[in-house]
């Protein structure tokens, strides 16, 4: 066991190295699959996957970081702190439940301190059959210009009309239009992608790896930025399937105190979301009887989180802004994300170990 504050860190190269010596040290299987680019000091980026547990195991928890590039400075706690949980490892063992962790699904956002992927695309929203038509956002269009004005910080002007925009449709709508996906703006918020991504294929390859023995899979997702500061969302990430859903509330919820939300009737701080990762798990792994989570942990409210968003892609927009500007937007974007308290990192802690043990209870019951 480690220091819940240590299991954290500043830098995505620090958390690389610390969940890569957690993982080495308890044993673990490792592989890693390099991404093209490198980070922001320059460092090797790679999405680093550990396998705990036999190979053919029949039942497979994945505990997941940093779909959001920097939500994985959470994220990565979690994992590093879990390869030095004793207690947690023989849990899976004894259970017969192997564990993966992917340590940093979007590796260049998590070292630049960006949400989006490199091709500034959101993850959550680009798993679509490219092949079809893509879903239209038009609410989105309505309002992108806005989302993005010429100058930072924005004008009174401009900030009167969002606010006239939510006044008129409500904050649950703007939220809707921000937030569900969109594939027409590419300098934009919530970009699908008009293409799988690094990520995107490199996930896949890592699911039919290490998925397909497996014939009961659970995956926790870990999360920031929606929600009550500290509290960890647990929300369904599943096909809209009522036997899934009965599952995940028998499984994370089984004393009515650990509410399992849902973006299908509207539960869920999330807005109803396109595109989402997790359906690869069908795609990649048809075999399996698949339930999983999104742990959704609270940072800031949803208007401090939504304008850190929208000065983080004004600032890739314009690179000519001043250092002290663009340093005052990370900062923004980091406290939208992570808070920096060892109150938060010990409820954070806390809650994903509780639910990655329900998981290994759920698939070994």
């Amino acid at each position: 066991m480690i220091d819940v504050n240590a299991a954290f860190s500043a830098r995505y190269a620090q958390a690389r190295v610390k969940f890569l010596e957690g993982a080495a040290t308890a044993g673990m299987a490792i592989r890693s699959y390099e991404h093209p680019l490198k980070g922001r000091d320059g460092e090797t980026l790679a999405m680093d996957v550990a396998l705990d547990g036999p190979a053919d195991a029949q039942s497979l928890l994945i505990v997941s970081s940093a779909c959001h590039g920097v939500e994985g400075y959470c994220g990565s706690g979690v994992q590093v702190f879990a390869t030095h949980d004793a207690e947690w490892r023989a849990k899976a063992r004894d259970a017969g439940v192997a564990v993966l962790y992917i340590h940093a699904l979007n590796p260049h956002g998590f070292s630049h301190v960006r949400r989006v992927t490199n091709e500034n695309v959101d993850l959550n929203r680009n798993f679509q059959d490219f092949s079809q038509p893509l879903p239209v956002n038009p609410a989105y269009a309505e309002i992108h210009q806005l989302l993005l004005p010429a100058q930072w910080p924005p004008t009174a002007e401009n900030e009167a009309a969002i606010a006239a925009y939510i006044a008129q449709n409500g904050l649950a709508k703007f939220q809707a239009a921000v937030s569900q996906g969109q594939h027409q703006f590419a300098d934009g918020l919530f970009f699908g992608g008009t293409a799988p991504t690094w990520s995107n294929t490199t996930l896949r390859e890592v699911l039919r790896r290490y998925g397909r023995q497996a014939r009961r899979i659970a995956w926790i997702d870990l999360h920031t930025g929606l929600g009550p500061n500290g509290l960890g969302e647990r929300i369904f990430a599943c096909r809209d399937d009522q036997a899934a859903f009965e599952r995940a509330k028998a499984w994370w919820d089984p004393q009515g105190d650990t509410r399992i939300t849902s973006i299908y009737d509207g539960s869920s701080t999330s807005a109803f979301l396109t595109g989402l990762m997790w359906i690869s798990i069908y795609e990649e792994c048809p075999q399996a009887e698949y339930t999983g989570i999104a742990m959704e942990y609270g940072t800031l409210p949803f208007n401090e989180v939504s304008q850190a968003l929208r000065a983080d892609h004004w600032q890739h927009l314009h690179p000519e802004a001043p250092a002290d500007l663009r340093q005052a937007i990370k900062q923004q974007l980091m406290d939208a994300f992570y808070t920096d308290t060892d109150a938060w990192r010990g409820q954070i802690i806390s809650q994903a170990r509780q639910a990655m043990f329900q998981a290994v209870d759920g698939l070994s019951g």
